[in-house]
């Protein structure tokens, strides 16, 4: 066995929010494992209504988290190398920005911030909210913290949501440089 045969897979956590295309999370994941990645799913409250539980679980192998755990409850995930907030909604995005860790998705990636790991975000939101100036504002600090944000443009309000430009692919894409960095 070789070294690189010796080196654990990456572990990539899928933070997922209450949008229209959280239910093609699937590909996220497929993608994901394809390159060799483990991965587990962290939804928000919201957003597990967006999800096929089962067939994510299945998928992945590891249950959904979107509450926080009892205290001396095992750690049902193993530590995030790297997180992909995909897809990511204003409310996501305004209050982790501000430092909200009002649920276990926030709270997660408020801390991943001071444990330096790379976090790729995939904004999906409509051109109205996107508008609102504490939007920018929000995405401006994410990126003065490190996070990596993805192309995608808003979409129209009210017009189904331009699930056919969110590009699952570019979470891998703007976190894999990060991660081989720190391996």
């Amino acid at each position: 066995m070789n070294e690189l045969d010796e080196r654990p897979k990456p572990f990539l956590y899928a933070v997922v929010c209450a949008a229209g295309v959280a239910g093609d999370v699937g590909k996220l994941i497929t993608m994901a494992q394809d390159r060799g990645w483990g991965v587990g799913v962290v939804a928000t409250p919201q957003g597990l209504h967006f999800i096929d539980g089962a067939a994510v679980e299945a998928q992945t192998g590891y249950p959904i988290r979107s509450a926080w755990r009892s205290p001396g409850d095992p750690r049902p995930l193993p530590p995030a190398d790297a997180i992909a907030v995909a897809p990511a909604t204003f409310n996501t995005i305004n209050k982790w920005a501000a430092g909200v860790s009002d649920t276990l998705a926030l709270g997660i990636l408020c801390e991943a911030y001071g444990l330096g790991i790379p976090t790729a975000v995939l904004p999906y939101v409509n051109s109205a909210t996107a508008a609102h100036p504490a939007y920018q504002e929000s995405l401006d600090r994410l990126r003065g913290m490190g996070v990596m944000v993805s192309s995608y443009e808003p979409h129209p309000p009210k017009a189904g949501g331009g699930a056919d430009r969110f590009r699952w692919e570019e979470a891998l894409e703007l976190l894999g440089p990060a991660v081989d960095a720190r391996r």
